[in-house]
């Protein structure tokens, strides 16, 4: 009827909640939201939220803070006001000299407080101490759900608390009311840690990493920017190059990084057939390409085409623009990303630089190392199917990894069934395919879409595969079977990771959330081995060679700089600490490298 089709006014709490979640701030300011009036505070923040504030001069402030057994603070970002909370009375600080901020950032004062990383590396920027923290709440909160996306202080504190913080107006309010903030998700958070069995996670992975990452961040990676710039040179000749020949293939001038006249050339001019449409035309994506491959040459250069673009606009003239005026690349990385726990790099992203392309370790030979210092690239060898050989307890797969073997070549020789020496190239790229495929919950056909070959030899290949390494085919049922009945996939060390998904009734988001069951506790798992053996590292180095310092971590490989003569001294050190970083049935092996540029070492 025409009264249920009138537009009426939304409702502004639920569309306020959903766009919140969702991260939509500028249809939040379309549509004139507001924010709900505050849920009922929890008993736990009652203390808090009583917090008497009180005028003191540094020095009570100071005596104060070492009495209390922990505070909580909020800072400005360039730390020139600051609100702590200990206990139940707060105190205001503003304009203060660097000794006070030297004092309270010490080891002798207990303080929690939220995204402290940043916070680290504003202090080492100034020079000043970064101890004694103890609680994060933006690492508390993702602990607690790491698929939320978003751990600013307003929204976690929304989310746990029921609390709603006033995110403008005056500045000495909003400091104090978020220093009583942190104080309550510490009380809110830390038991929920403890009772769900991560609280070793947070206190010996997670709070530790952050004055390495910080330290890192600071450091920053040298670039080459001459010899940058001269490949995205080079890049873009040889783009024009491959724009004239697919031109003249196609018998016209046309824009091929339009994707609808891409499309009318490939299939409606030259008759190429067709495997699926978008809506402004035929789909032109590498999928496609790829099926077309060696049916016409204008398939070919059109993949060279887009891998050369990509290259020059992401890597070699997107990289030029994030380098400092002192020569070096300063990435950022995120502890909250992802959900799994592993780490992402952004801001550039120097984790995505394409690895087994020439072109992409030639990106790799532009980071380089100081003058009289080489680069150390120590990584780890398949350091997830040896987590996963642990977590199925797979005997036969253990004893492979315990014997030294090519684990991809012994995979080779069970799948093909074949002697080990009789085992060739091609076998072993299709087995290693299936062995890092099943740890990532793969299907037949996207098994047979990688190796190429027929689904029916996809799944004999995974068949076969599951009935050697049996311990793994009982864990991937397993594990999924835990997943439902908990909600969650955890790691080795306890984390988890929540899966609604397993509860779908969309039989495509079910099969997703199965196959993140599988795979999170192993890249879970590895991910917090990784970060263990940082930590490690970065307390060795400074100990033993701080000269010494970590550059970069790209999932299992970790790259640090050193003066040249300490190479060997700090390869040694990267190795060891990396291979004792976890106690696990199989070792844990690591290799490094010296060179005078990343290409070199790596």
């Amino acid at each position: 009827s025409p009264e249920r089709c009138r537009l009426a006014k939304p409702d502004n709490d639920r569309l306020y909640e959903l766009l919140t979640r969702l991260e939509f701030k500028k249809l939040i300011e379309a549509f004139g939201l507001t924010p709900p009036a505050a849920a009922p505070a929890p008993a736990a923040e009652a203390a808090h939220s009583a917090v008497r504030w009180t005028a003191c001069g540094p020095e009570e402030v100071l005596a104060a803070c070492r009495a209390a057994e922990t505070v909580f603070f909020s800072a400005s970002g360039d730390l020139s006001a600051l609100a702590v909370a200990a206990g139940e009375t707060g105190y205001f600080l503003v304009d203060q000299e660097e000794d006070f901020l030297r004092a309270f950032f010490s080891a002798d004062i207990r303080k929690g407080g939220t995204e402290l990383k940043a916070l680290m590396r504003t202090l080492s920027d100034r020079g000043l101490p970064r101890d004694g923290f103890v609680f994060d709440a933006s690492l508390a909160a993702y602990l607690l759900d790491p698929s939320d996306g978003s751990y600013a202080l307003p929204r976690i504190a929304k989310k746990l608390l029921g609390r709603t913080l006033a995110e403008e107006g005056d500045e000495p309010a909003l400091l104090k009311e978020r220093a009583e903030t942190v104080g309550a998700l510490s009380d809110h958070a830390l038991p929920i840690l403890r009772e769900q069995g991560m609280l070793k996670l947070y206190e010996e992975i997670e709070l530790p990493l952050c004055p390495v990452l910080a330290d890192m961040e600071a450091r920053g990676f040298l670039v080459d920017r001459e010899a940058l710039s001269r490949f995205g040179t080079s890049l873009g000749e040889a783009v024009d190059v491959l724009q004239e020949e697919i031109c003249a293939l196609a018998g016209e001038s046309f824009n091929i990084n339009s994707t609808k006249k891409l499309g009318e050339i490939l299939f409606d001019k030259l008759g190429l057939p067709s495997y699926g449409k978008t809506k402004t035309g035929h789909s032109t994506n590498i999928e496609v390409l790829e099926k077309l491959r060696g049916r016409h040459p204008i398939v070919e250069k059109i993949i060279d085409y887009r891998k050369l673009t990509k290259l020059k606009s992401t890597y070699a003239d997107g990289l030029l623009r994030f380098i400092d005026p002192d020569g070096r690349i300063r990435t950022t990385l995120n502890m909250t990303v992802t959900a799994t726990g592993r780490l992402s790099s952004a801001d550039p992203n120097l984790q995505n630089i394409p690895v087994r392309t020439e072109l992409g370790g030639e990106v790799r030979r532009m980071f380089i190392a100081s003058p009289g210092c080489v680069l150390v690239d120590a990584d780890y060898s398949q350091i997830e199917l040896r987590i996963l050989s642990c977590l199925a307890e797979d005997k036969v797969m253990q004893q492979a990894f315990l014997d030294g073997e090519d684990i991809h070549r012994a995979t080779a020789g069970q799948v093909f069934g074949v002697p080990k020496e009789e085992v060739t190239p091609l076998m072993r790229s299709r087995a290693k395919a299936v062995n890092f495929g099943i740890v990532y919950g793969i299907s037949d056909y996207s098994l047979s879409q990688d190796i190429h070959v027929t689904r029916a030899e996809a799944r004999a290949y995974m068949d076969s595969y599951l009935a050697h390494y049996s311990g793994v085919r009982r864990y991937m049922a397993e594990v999924v079977e835990r997943a439902k009945e908990k909600g969650y996939a955890e790691t080795y060390f306890g984390r988890r990771r929540y899966l609604p998904e397993l509860k779908a009734s969309n039989f495509n988001l079910r099969s997703f959330g199965e196959r993140v069951a599988m795979n999170m506790p192993v890249q879970g798992t590895a991910a917090d081995v990784i970060k263990l053996a940082m930590i490690r590292v970065a307390r060795r180095l400074a100990a033993e060679v701080p000269e010494a310092r970590l550059l970069l971590q790209v999932h299992d490989e970790l790259i640090a700089e050193c003066p040249e003569a300490l190479g060997p001294r700090v390869a040694a050190i990267l190795t060891e600490e990396m291979q004792g970083a976890a106690d696990f049935p199989v070792p844990l092996t690591a290799e490094a490298h010296t060179g005078r540029t990343w290409y070199d070492a790596k």
